[in-house]
Order: structure tokens, then sequence, then C-alpha cells
């Protein structure tokens, strides 16, 4: 399941609040409070990424273990792709 590209699948309007996001889908008039770690995901999915270099990214920026950031990203890439914000595809198509 690591060899999954995801990226944005979903046009939201953004406001910034610190270092979090609240996020307005129009077209399906959804709104979404992302935390910070959630905002940095997000941010950095306005370009493609696999899982380990979204993990990679995330172990470089927080202070947490490969363990829990794997099972932390894991959800928040399943709650994403579940509310039709994000979309993963096999890597290499």
């Amino acid at each position: 399941m690591h060899n999954r590209v995801y990226h944005r699948s979903a046009e939201l309007m953004e406001a910034e609040l610190g270092d979090e996001i609240v996020a307005l889908d129009a077209q399906r008039g959804e709104c979404f409070g992302f935390n910070d770690v959630a905002t940095a995901v997000w941010r950095s999915l306005g370009t493609p990424k696999t899982f380990d270099q979204l993990r990679d990214e995330l172990l470089a920026a927080y202070d947490v273990n490969d363990e829990q950031c794997s099972a932390d990203l894991r959800e928040l890439l399943d709650d994403f792709v579940a509310r039709g914000l994000v979309a993963e595809q096999p890597a290499g198509n």
C-alpha cells in the first residue's frame, strides 16, 4: 500500500488560522478544520507524493517515531480519501 501516489482531488477555499487551516469545499458545501499535521500534509499534496515521501517530510518536521508517524499518516490519508479530498493511485501510473 506504500507504493501509491496521493494527490488532491478537491479544490478547497482555505483560510489560515495560525499553523492550521479551515477549508471549504464549495461544490459540496462542506467545511473542514485541519490541525497542524493535516495542514502540513494538505499543503505538501499541492504536488503528488508517495506515502513514504509524506512520512519522511513529517518525520523531519515533527518529533515522532517512524511507527507512530506511519500509523497516524495512514489514518489521515484514509480520512482524506474517504472525504473525497485526496485520491490515490498506484505509483508509476
